[in-house]
């Protein structure tokens, strides 16, 4: 379980790493983005994030929160069941556009780590033919990285299990 888990945050992490890597200008001494981001940047910023579809996978968050909200309540009073559901049909319609607040924020997040000019680039690969080729490709190279990294490290962790079973024999321990 802790070796699945492992696995997984290393796998994200080295993908994660490779996305930027392939994302950043080749620029031997990139501009440092300013500490408060333009207006510009953060449109930039907001066309990559929905370029890249990432803007979707903020969409399920009120839903998410309306009904684990209404399932809270429910708890108190399973009777209630008609009426909040009725309420969180009509809550999740009415608060649908606030998932615009996480897209703002987060596009000024990507504004305040990179310049105008980085964000135009990256902008440009995820626009070109190799960008949209890896928006389609990486969530299928995700999928299988993990379940590879899943594997590799359960075989690693019988790997080291029996060395530190090895170790312990000699120090007269049996486990």
């Amino acid at each position: 379980m802790i070796a699945t888990v492992l696995a997984r945050a290393l796998c994200a992490g080295v993908i994660a790493s490779v996305v930027v890597v392939l994302a950043m200008p080749a620029q031997a001494q990139a501009p440092r983005p300013p500490a408060q981001p333009s207006a510009n940047a953060v449109l930039l910023a907001k066309e990559i994030i929905t370029a890249k579809g990432a803007n979707k996978m903020y969409e399920p968050v009120i839903v998410e929160v309306v009904d684990r909200t209404k399932g809270v309540l429910l708890q108190t009073n399973p009777m209630l069941s008609r009426d909040l559901n009725e309420i969180a049909a009509r809550l999740k319609t009415e608060y649908a556009p606030r998932v615009g607040e996480i897209l703002n924020e987060v596009a000024k997040m990507y504004a305040s780590r990179f310049t105008e000019a980085e964000l135009k680039d990256v902008l440009a690969f995820y626009k070109s033919a190799v960008g949209q080729k890896i928006i389609v490709q990486e969530p299928q190279i995700l999928d299988q990285s993990i379940a590879f990294a899943e594997g590799w490290a359960d075989k690693f962790s019988q790997e080291v299990a029996g060395k530190i079973r090895a170790e312990m024999k000699k120090k007269g321990h049996e486990l």
